[in-house]
């Protein structure tokens, strides 16, 4: 299971939400299962985060 929690964690080199997204497009080729458990703190989060992340997992 892939927690956006520990992605976050493992890469404090992420500087802005379309990074984020990129990273978990090829994280969702290595896990079967996403939890969204925090926010992203990024200043461009869009107000449609958690679908975005949602939608680049599936």
């Amino acid at each position: 299971m892939l927690n956006l929690s520990e992605v976050l964690l493992q890469n404090p080199q992420l500087e802005s939400f379309d990074e984020l997204a990129d990273l978990i497009r090829v994280k969702a080729k290595e896990e079967i299962f996403f939890r969204i458990d925090v926010k992203p703190q990024f200043f461009d989060t869009p107000d449609n985060w958690e679908d975005r992340l949602e939608a680049m997992f599936s």
